[in-house]
């Protein structure tokens, strides 16, 4: 990527930060020892790892030994699915690793409403006396629209107290993949009302396949990984000792630097959003324009081939997405904007712009101007 690139999928992906980097090198050369070994130099790098845990807890109000370290946000979904044996129940709008977790047992599926809102009232319509997991994510990761988890959770909760009132153990569990929302939202467990919780370093300016399950001391996992006895004997291997370092200093920066953070995205967005609908009055906002990601805007074009213009802008230094990396890398259309009844014609339009570190005032609107006009392109080519 040249100076001269603007980056508008930091959705897909974030560019590790220098400061993340700089943390984790000594754990690739000089402090490269395996943390299960016996001597000094080993020991001392189980502290560090250990107190980049304490940091990763302490960012969502967890204890330490409540979290496993995978790799990846991937990992973490499977091993939340795993742990239960029972009904599930997720959204239309999920992440396709959730999709396929739950795919894999008895489960429902509920429909978010045209906005990307999954209520608790569908939530708790949907509860058999047989479910035991309830995934929803905290934020969707195409159109940006933020959950009300805590509706949610009130609605487990209340299942809950009355299977105890009746006498029955059969434990019944929130879990949210929350990766999209880190140095965003606010990722207090307790305050969200999740029993477990996926995050994932390669969303927060941190490595790429690290990522985390936060798992309450009531929740029982099982093991995926068997090895070695890593992790409590919940993900062996050899600790990935360098990128749990990065992962936690990343949200260390995330969450020093949220609240500005936070303000400075919403501004941008807002600015490519205007920017953009008065060239265009007849775009369409995707997801729920009040309870959104900061940097996410999702917008469509009716009747303009999203694709070529995808490739249009690439040569023009503009990346942007059409919907998630995986969607797009199996050239499909995305499931999501299906789900929330966009017509064919809408849904293909369609981009995903998604704001981050390498955005600023400058960039997005030149980035504003070029999309102008290769839409402006597009259609004429269309209308010929």
């Amino acid at each position: 990527m040249t100076d001269a690139t603007i980056y508008l999928d930091h959705a897909a992906a974030t560019p590790l930060d220098r400061r993340v980097f700089l943390a984790m090198q000594p754990y690739f050369s000089e402090r490269f020892y395996n943390p299960s070994s016996p001597y000094a130099p080993a020991l001392a790098v189980r502290q560090d790892y250990d107190a980049a845990k304490h940091v990763l807890a302490k960012s969502i109000g967890a204890k330490p030994d409540e979290l496993v370290m995978t790799a990846g946000a991937t990992e973490s979904i499977n091993l939340a699915f795993n742990s239960v044996e029972g009904h599930v129940i997720t959204a239309n709008i999920e992440h396709h690793a959730v999709l396929k977790a739950a795919s894999k047992r008895p489960h429902t599926i509920i429909k978010a409403d045209k906005k990307g809102i999954v209520s608790g009232e569908a939530v708790q319509n949907a509860i058999t006396p047989k479910t035991q997991l309830v995934s929803i994510a905290l934020a969707n990761n195409e159109i940006g629209t933020v959950q009300p988890l805590r509706d949610i959770a009130l609605a487990i909760k209340q299942e809950r107290e009355k299977r105890f009132a009746n006498g029955d153990t059969t434990p019944i569990y929130l879990h949210s993949d929350a990766s999209q929302g880190a140095g965003l939202l606010d990722l207090h467990v307790a305050r969200l009302g999740a029993d477990l919780l996926t995050l994932n370093a390669g969303k927060v300016y941190g490595p790429k396949q690290v990522g985390l399950l936060f798992a309450a001391s009531h929740v029982r996992l099982s093991p995926q990984i068997v090895g070695g006895g890593q992790e409590r004997g919940l993900r062996s291997g050899t600790e990935n000792v360098a990128g749990v370092i990065g992962f936690a200093r990343a949200m260390e920066l995330a969450d020093a630097s949220r609240k500005q953070e936070v303000q400075r995205l919403q501004g941008l967005r807002d600015q490519l959003e205007k920017q953009l609908q008065a060239a265009f009055p007849e775009a369409v906002i995707s997801g729920h324009l009040k309870r959104r990601l900061p940097g996410n805007l999702h917008i469509s074009f009716p009747g303009v081939d999203a694709e070529r213009l995808v490739f249009a802008l690439e040569m023009r230094g503009v990346l942007v997405a059409t919907g998630s990396a995986c969607a797009a890398n199996k050239g499909t259309r995305s499931h999501v904007l299906t789900a929330i009844g966009l017509s064919d014609e809408i849904a293909d339009g369609s981009l995903r712009l998604t704001l981050g570190h390498l955005s600023d005032q400058e960039n997005t609107a030149r980035a504003a101007a070029i999309i102008t006009e290769e839409v402006q392109r597009e259609q004429e080519r269309m209308a010929k």
